[in-house]
């Protein structure tokens, strides 16, 4: 009883660990992109989509369901002892890696002018296409890696290479995009071209050099953990006692079969943006002949700028959802259904406790802050958090529930309702753009709307299998009630005072004031009880310090 207890508590503790690291990388990502777009602007931000949308994809394809499925097939053998068959699983995934890296490397390099051209309209995308088809290579052998160390119950190596790889991709990118967009100003200044279609086109692509460089880093360090772990590898399998030795052939149709699924369910969610941007691409381009250079600065505002900064609190669901599966698949296991419905109740609670407030600060502040952040913002990237901030709450919520359906062993539901809001939203996404003639509003609208479809079917189907009843006033009334004090009053103050302050003093003013604001009246409206706030980074001293004040 006390191993087990102990192998739960490592498992939520590594758990933690990778969570804790995605969430750095993902502040990380965010913080560098800054920079690059202030350096590429909008035109460069949507060549940089564009190659970065086909990469995706491709990568997918090759080996991004690679860390998970090694992890598991590894973890299956470690768990029996059989040290012998992990190792022989972790090499016959590495000769796979290789061959399935190669052919994507190559397809990347080779195709990239017709998948530039063909697929996302833009084919000043290619070159920086060309540059991040080494990174496929080198993540299907980093992706191995990782799947091993993680099947062998540590997830430190893959969380420290993660960062590593981070760090190095901000600093090359915003080195190489400084550099290769001043490259292309110079052959645009030599052709006489003024648009600066050469230098956003170099700048993309240096700042996909950064990727490349990151995962080789990455990649770096994790082979210098793997030959220093080499001997204690060699010991546990001098002592694995195991006569039955896993035929490679058998190995691969093992792996094959493991990695399918997850590409399968993986590929609906991430074909979502490659099919955003060829579509509206094509209609904005093809059917209606708008301006090419309004059309790629509308997408590098959509992408550049909206889509990173909603990304952020969507991070911290994604986080909260990557700690809740374990929690979840625990209680299952026991048929503790009480427990299950719980950990779900907490878990959307906590999640809306920062997605609301956070639409509402875009919606109420995204104006200043993109023209803080983005000197060269424009009107529109401030119209699109005005109108579209939403967008927050309904993919933090979606992330957070497909999560928790994954954690209660129904994994196939968020597939097929991923699926039907796909389609529902490519509908929708054509109509605006076809007959409302919304522009990039059209893209904004239908990105918002296929998060809400997955909301509502992802409600249901935990209602149907849980029997859960979804709690209303302090998950989701009470924080869209202080949240609406708290945008108004951040809003009136603002409007009072940035004219005589500044945009950069009056946010540096308001943006703390608006937490507090919010904190204050989650908790005269009680919203949070005591033992939740304490579940918060360093919410056992704020509820000390509120207790004195009586609030709490």
């Amino acid at each position: 009883m006390g191993n087990r207890k102990s192998r739960k508590a490592n498992f939520i503790v590594q758990g933690s660990i990778l969570a804790a690291a995605s969430i750095i990388v993902r502040i990380i990502g965010m913080l560098y992109r800054i920079p690059v777009t202030n350096i590429i602007g909008d035109v460069g931000n949507d060549y940089y989509s564009g190659a970065f949308e086909i990469y995706n994809i491709i990568l997918l394809i090759s080996s991004y369901s690679l860390p998970l499925a090694v992890s598991k097939l590894v973890a299956a053998r470690v768990k029996l002892g059989q040290y012998r068959n992990a190792m022989r699983m972790f090499k016959g995934a590495m000769g796979f890696a290789l061959v399935v890296g190669a052919m994507g490397a190559l397809a990347t390099f080779f195709g990239a002018d017709l998948l530039a051209t063909n697929i996302v309209h833009t084919p000043q995308s290619a070159p920086a296409l060309k540059v991040l088809a080494l990174a496929v290579f080198i993540l299907a052998i980093l992706g191995v890696l990782r799947g091993y160390f993680q099947g062998l119950g540590t997830m430190m190596p893959t969380a420290v290479s993660q960062i590593i790889e981070q760090v190095i991709n901000a600093v090359v990118s915003i080195a190489a995009a400084g550099w290769l967009f001043k490259y292309g100003l110079n052959l645009d200044k030599q052709a006489g071209v003024a648009d600066g279609t050469s230098a956003a086109s170099y700048g993309a692509a240096g700042s996909t050099m950064g990727t490349t460089a990151g995962a080789l880093a990455g990649l770096l360090f994790l082979i210098i953990v793997m030959l220093m772990y080499n001997r204690v590898l060699q010991k546990r399998i001098k002592r694995d006692r195991n006569r039955r030795v896993m035929d490679y052939p058998h190995l691969m149709k093992i792996l094959v079969l493991t990695i399918l699924p997850v590409i399968l369910s993986t590929a609906i969610y991430n074909v979502n943006g490659i099919i955003d941007q060829g579509l509206f691409k094509f209609l904005m381009l093809e059917v209606q002949k708008k301006d090419a250079l309004e059309v790629s600065q509308q997408w590098g505002m959509f992408t550049g700028k909206y889509k990173l900064l909603t990304n952020v609190p969507i991070a911290v669901a994604s986080a909260l959802s990557a700690s809740t599966i374990p929690a979840l698949t625990a209680a299952r296991i026991s048929g503790n259904t009480r427990e299950m419905r719980k950990k779900t109740d907490g878990a959307i609670r906590m999640v809306m406790m920062v997605c609301i407030p956070s639409a509402v600060g875009l919606t109420a502040l995204g104006g200043p802050i993109v023209q803080l952040l983005f000197p060269q913002g424009g009107e529109l990237s401030g119209k699109l958090f005005l109108y579209g901030s939403v967008s927050v709450v309904f993919y933090g919520l979606s992330t957070l529930t497909n999560g928790i359906l994954q954690g209660i062993d129904q994994m196939r539901l968020p597939v097929i309702h991923a699926a039907v809001a796909l389609v529902s939203h490519i509908i929708l996404l054509v109509a605006l753009v076809l007959l409302g003639k919304l522009d990039i509003y059209a893209v904004m609208i239908a990105y918002i709307f296929f998060a809400f479809v997955m909301c509502v079917l992802n409600g249901h189907a935990i209602r149907k299998h849980l029997r859960y009843r979804q709690e209303i006033k302090r998950t989701f009334v009470v924080p869209l009630v202080s949240s609406a004090i708290m945008g108004i009053s951040a809003w009136l103050i603002y409007e009072f005072v940035h004219e005589i302050l500044g945009n950069t003093v009056t946010l540096a003013v308001c943006l703390p004031f608006a937490v507090l604001i919010y904190g204050i009246f989650v908790l005269l409206l009680q919203g949070l009880t005591e033992e939740e706030l304490r579940q918060f980074p360093g919410g056992r001293r704020i509820a000390r310090f509120l207790k004195k004040l009586r609030i709490l």
